[in-house]
């Protein structure tokens, strides 16, 4: 099939929206499918205020026109509800071509914790947003639900994520000589990922953040014991996951957690609260612990968690399993059937 797919979120990011669609392209080619991107670079734009290492662009409608006409794609896929995504959705809605959606970020709750923004204006874009969609792919059952909650219309269908079992596993804890038990973060550091939440838990051991964003340098100026390494991805990124204890995953905000099973995979047990993601993949006995007090859930999981199980589980999370998942949720643009019986 040619297959399309239309992201606001794209390299140099790096954040789970991109590392999904990069890991599941790269899957679709090995089947044999042709993937066409429709991206920011390809645009004028600039820095996001917010968030410099994400571009704001301004799609040219003349542009993506030509663009989809020239690949002329079998499916239609639409990632993220930025500019790229409106603009893409606006020329399926004209030609009456079918398309699918996925919900990756919670945007709503993101703006209110950033710019006190009210949750139901936000909401209300987004539901219109997906409203055209042929099918919005969600990560987990309790996201599915509370989409349903807020009266989301389309089918709604489960497409989960993997791990690279040939990188994240397992290893002799060889990285760090610093105070055990190192207790890791990774991801955007970022306000709407409740970081501070992590580094003000009062627990032994050491504090590693891996990753970068705007609050970085503040929070190393006020958090001097812990270590922040800045980005890291590949072998590196696995080295630090597997010389860890325990993976702690303070985001209320996220709709599944790639670092999460990526930790599991590695043999950490996770700590987070009982939210979307969270609650949905820590859901057995020696995988960590979940609270609504994130001491309290630290404090589980060092005592409870077991890494050969948490190792197991992380194991069944396969990238064959959720393109799998993603090819039976596209849609044909033109018979709105679907794209692979």
């Amino acid at each position: 099939m040619r297959i399309l797919l239309a992201t606001d979120a794209w390299l140099p990011q790096v954040n789970g929206v991109v590392r999904t669609w990069l890991t599941s392209i790269e899957y679709l080619r090995k089947l044999g499918h042709e993937v066409k991107v429709i991206e920011p670079n390809q645009f004028p734009g600039m820095p996001c205020p917010l968030y410099p290492e994400i571009r704001l662009c301004l799609p040219l409608p003349g542009q993506i026109v030509r663009s989809i006409n020239a690949f002329q794609p079998d499916v239609i896929h639409i990632a993220t509800e930025g500019p790229i995504g409106l603009a893409v959705r606006l020329y399926c809605r004209r030609r009456g071509f079918f398309f699918t959606t996925s919900y990756h970020t919670k945007f709503p709750e993101y703006l209110q914790r950033l710019v006190f923004l009210p949750t139901r204006l936000s909401y209300g874009f987004m539901r219109l947003f997906h409203s055209g969609s042929s099918t919005i792919m969600v990560a987990t059952p309790s996201l599915e639900e509370e989409l349903r909650q807020h009266s989301f219309q389309p089918p709604l269908k489960r497409w989960s994520r993997g791990v690279d079992l040939e990188l994240f596993h397992p290893r002799p804890k060889t990285l760090f000589d610093w105070p055990r038990p190192i207790l890791l973060y990774v991801g955007r550091v970022s306000k709407e990922k409740s970081i501070e939440d992590f580094l003000k838990v009062n627990a032994p051991g050491t504090k590693v953040v891996v990753g970068d964003g705007p609050i970085r340098e503040r929070l190393e100026k006020q958090y001097p014991a812990a270590k922040f390494l800045g980005y890291r991805s590949g072998q590196p990124l696995a080295e630090c996951y597997a010389n860890a204890d325990l993976f702690v995953f303070p985001s209320k905000t996220d709709t599944f957690g790639l670092v999460m099973i990526e930790a599991l995979a590695s043999g950490l047990p996770v700590a987070a609260y009982p939210v979307v993601g969270p609650a949905d993949i820590i859901t057995q006995p020696g995988m960590g612990a979940l609270d609504q007090n994130l001491e309290k859930a630290v404090e589980r999981a060092l005592k409870e968690g077991d890494p050969e199980t948490s190792a197991r589980i992380g194991r069944q999370y396969t990238w064959e399993n959720c393109t799998g998942q993603l090819l039976a949720n596209f849609v044909d643009v033109r018979s709105g059937r679907a794209a692979i019986s």
